[in-house]
């Protein structure tokens, strides 16, 4: 690992050292996946939650040409007033803005690498990237699915966010052997709503079986990741039809303003936000908060299993 390009938080540091459970969190969700200042607040509150289940948090981004894994208060306040002029970085970018010294958020991803990187196994998220709605014709599927097929990293999230072709997001993931375990739920979450038609073959109850779930496959030699499902909570759920009745109409208006690539989900975000009256931002915090807290748990169980 090249010191110079990556840069560990002394604190994580020293958990990675000390044999410590260690978290990551992704930083799109501050500067793209909601305004300021709940951003940073969420940002904040992210880190806190791990904190309290025992496993120490690493915020990851780029700044200024440097891959770092754990952010300052003041680095994470940097990145949420930046907002969307932060370039939105996944695996292809990742040369290029260390390279020219730039600033980037990390997508799921991105994240994953630097996980690898730093020998993270748990990465806390809001909702993994997929196949995109009409990528018969866009060809427009996520590089977290790919990253997923070959990096050693925990994922928790509340499903694929709804805003995706969800049938062949996960006929992708069981193409490249990628196991999606449903948290205490036999069908999948869809990010904003707890449940989906989609029914999962693998579900398990407690943070403990999954923590042996990956040595089991990490043991065998199987590379890749894991995607833990974990359903919104209960009261922050909304209902399918309403969510997706704002998806089609924020889908629509992508479409007629020409909005594509990686512009995409944070625009369908903002529209969906906009159409709900901000009800889904609140509904977005609530399930990253609970993402982490899991997340926290299965690491500090891993560590116990390692």
């Amino acid at each position: 690992m090249n010191a110079k390009a990556v840069k560990i938080h002394p604190d994580v540091m020293t958990a990675i050292r000390e044999k410590r459970p260690v978290v990551a969190l992704e930083s799109t969700i501050i500067s793209h996946g909601m305004p300021y200042p709940e951003n940073a607040a969420t940002a904040r509150r992210c880190e806190q939650a791990v904190r309290e289940r025992g496993a120490t948090p690493a915020t990851i981004a780029i700044l200024d040409g440097v891959l770092h894994v754990g952010l300052a208060d003041e680095q994470i306040e940097r990145l949420a007033k930046e907002g969307l002029s932060v370039w939105k970085a996944s695996r292809r970018d990742l040369p290029y803005l260390i390279s020219q010294k730039k600033s980037g958020s990390l997508t799921v991803a991105a994240t994953m690498i630097a996980c690898g990187l730093a020998g993270i196994r748990v990465f806390a998220t809001g909702g993994i990237g997929g196949v995109h709605r009409g990528a018969e014709t866009t060809f427009d599927v996520s590089a977290d699915l790919l990253e997923l097929a070959q990096t050693d990293v925990c994922v928790v999230c509340a499903g694929m966010k709804s805003i995706l072709d969800l049938e062949k997001t996960m006929e992708v993931l069981e193409t490249h052997g990628v196991p999606v375990v449903g948290y205490r739920t036999d069908l999948l979450p869809a990010f904003y709503t707890r449940t989906s038609d989609i029914r999962l073959e693998q579900r398990l109850d407690s943070a403990q079986d999954i923590a042996r779930l990956l040595k089991a496959k990490w043991d065998l030699g199987l590379k890749g990741g894991v995607v833990v499902a974990n359903p919104i909570p209960e009261e922050y759920s909304y209902p399918q039809e309403e969510i997706d009745l704002a998806i089609q109409e924020a889908v629509k208006k992508a479409a007629l303003q020409g909005i594509a690539g990686k512009e995409t989900t944070p625009f369908l975000l903002s529209e969906i936000a906009r159409s709900t009256k901000c009800k889904s931002l609140q509904a977005n915090i609530a399930l990253v908060l609970n993402n982490c807290r899991l997340a926290a748990d299965i690491a500090v169980a891993y560590g116990k299993e390692a």
